[in-house]
């Protein structure tokens, strides 16, 4: 009889010692979840505040580039044609590894005409021109197009080389 008594008392103990423990992770993962609502709160203000920030800053870039003869580069065919060793016309999307005289042609479909232009357009984007052409079209990595455009914009006709040797055939 002492036996059973003795049984009963270590289960007893056993289970409150169980449900101690799941009790005690149950309220700890709580203050956890509190706490990660408030960080989430956070990241919200400081990304609306990002926005604001970044909203600001494009119409400052926009009053800019609106202002007559303002441009932020200047093309410089003699340097162009001192890397590259031929001539090299302004915003010429082919110079880019990867886009010739039919590629540029769907790109300018879609009214991307420039290095600029090229140079902000995302992957995706250029994967989208790609898919307008049809299937020939497809097995063509844009994945570095709007990298080159961005060097072809700045003037950075070494480094464009540079790469374009570096990485045959346009790929990353």
């Amino acid at each position: 009889m002492e036996n059973i008594d003795l049984g009963f008392w270590i289960i007893l103990l056993a289970t409150g010692l169980v449900f101690g423990i799941i009790g005690y992770f149950i309220g700890k993962s709580r203050g956890d979840s509190k706490e990660l609502a408030a960080t989430v709160d956070q990241l919200r203000l400081a990304n609306n505040q990002l926005q604001a920030d970044l909203s600001s800053c494009e119409e400052s870039l926009s009053e800019q580039s609106s202002q007559p003869g303002h441009r932020e580069y200047h093309f410089d065919a003699k340097s162009a044609k001192a890397i590259f060793g031929r001539f090299i016309n302004e915003d010429d999307l082919k110079i880019v590894e990867g886009i010739g005289p039919k590629i540029e042609g769907l790109f300018h479909n879609y009214n991307i005409k420039t290095w600029k232009a090229l140079s902000r357009v995302s992957v995706a984007k250029c994967r989208e021109v790609l898919d307008s052409g049809g299937e020939k079209y497809r097995l063509h990595d844009p994945a570095s197009w709007p990298m080159q455009a961005k060097m072809c914009y700045q003037g950075k006709w070494k480094e464009l080389y540079r790469w374009q040797e570096e990485h045959k055939h346009g790929k990353l």
